[in-house]
């Protein structure tokens, strides 16, 4: 399975330079984010000062590039949490003046480990866990000057299937003690805040809304966001037969790529808008009408519930001719019923497919 540790950086320093009640509030904080962020398939084995370690069998794990985001989405989310500490400190300890030095670095490793139960921990004993730990004293900020980053060996790129290029990774080289020379690949987080900082968001009125859907699904988001990227489950909420995805950037599927979906012998193209990882997917929709282009908006979006997650998919802002924009709406309204039919298999079937998965992984524990 794969083996992640969210390490928070610098904190060594940070504590010995910071007067130690505030600097443990401040570390519980963090940790609790990192805690919270780590949601199935992963699961915490423990906690280990200032880091977290969790697994996730091959069983059942989500996609690569889904994995890669639920990390970026997990140093986004650690990036606001200091910059509002920053914000609204009013302390002039140490502890308080020099939050803003710390930060989190990502290791993903994959191989074998032993799962050992002790009460109700999940101690996890191998070589490749051994390696991974031995990774956290890397010289990847000496040779770099890169302080936050995701780290991924050969072997993790190996099983997620994703293209190091494509992830604007570059391939670094560590040597181990006792277990020789380790080919990683390492990725600078800090350009993934800034460009997720710097982004616009698409906004839209009450009165451009033509219909609103919902589904509650009983599993995280991270988990709902994997399936609605599954070609499988996908088709089910598009009532397509099957889509193909063109334009993507670096391999990956975001704002300008589209989905092409057939319906028989229509085409009906989907360009992503926006794209924001277990939060929202934005579509510019093509309408089935002859003659110039007539487009709405499909805006999907991810909400946390007590029980899991609650799905929306908004119909918003019909654009075209004027003549056919009276048509667009009533076509629109007219599939309500089979649109939400949609959600609701997609919902069953995702929700029987983690269930099968499930309880492969309890086997494997």
């Amino acid at each position: 399975g794969f083996l992640l540790i969210a390490d928070i950086t610098v904190y060594t320093v940070y504590l010995s330079q910071s007067e130690l009640a505030h600097a443990q509030g401040t570390l519980s904080q963090l940790l609790e984010l990192l805690i919270e962020h780590t949601r199935p398939p992963l699961q915490i084995s423990s906690l280990e000062g200032d880091a977290v370690l969790s697994y996730a069998l091959e069983a059942g794990f989500v996609s690569g590039q889904t994995f890669i985001e639920s990390i970026e989405s997990t140093y986004i989310s650690f990036r606001r949490a200091i910059e509002l500490m920053v914000l609204n400190n009013t302390c002039r300890c140490n502890a308080c003046a020099n939050v803003s030095s710390l930060d989190v670095k990502f290791l993903v490793h994959s191989g074998p480990f032993v799962i050992q139960r002790v009460g109700n921990t999940a101690q996890l004993l191998g070589n490749d866990v051994n390696l991974i730990h031995r990774l956290l004293k890397n010289s990847v900020t000496a040779d770099t000057g890169i302080r936050a980053y995701l780290l991924c060996t050969d072997a993790a790129i190996r099983v997620l299937g994703i293209d190091p290029a494509s992830e604007a990774m570059t391939r670094h080289q560590e040597t181990v003690t006792d277990l020789g020379d380790v080919s990683v690949w390492v990725k600078d987080m800090h350009p993934v805040y800034q460009a997720r900082r710097d982004e616009g968001q698409v906004t839209y009125t009450e009165k451009e809304v033509l219909t609103t859907l919902e589904a509650e699904i009983a599993m995280p988001r991270e988990l709902v966001w994997d399936y609605l990227n599954q070609s499988e489950f996908r088709n089910l909420v598009i009532q397509s037969d099957s889509y193909e995805v063109l334009d993507r950037e670096a391999g990956k599927v975001g704002p300008g790529s589209t989905y092409q979906c057939y319906h028989g012998k229509m085409v009906v193209p989907q360009l992503v808008v926006e794209w924001r990882p277990f939060e929202r997917v934005l579509l510019s929709q093509r309408l089935p009408f002859k003659g110039r282009p007539v487009h709405v908006l499909i805006d999907f979006r991810l909400t946390p519930t007590e029980v899991g997650t609650r799905l929306t998919e908004t119909a918003a802002r019909v654009s075209g001719p004027a003549a056919k924009r009276l048509l667009a709406r009533l076509f629109i309204r007219s599939q309500r019923q089979r649109s939400q039919r949609g959600l609701n298999d997609f919902r069953d079937q995702i929700q029987g497919d983690l269930a099968a998965h499930q309880a492969i992984a309890s086997r494997g524990n």
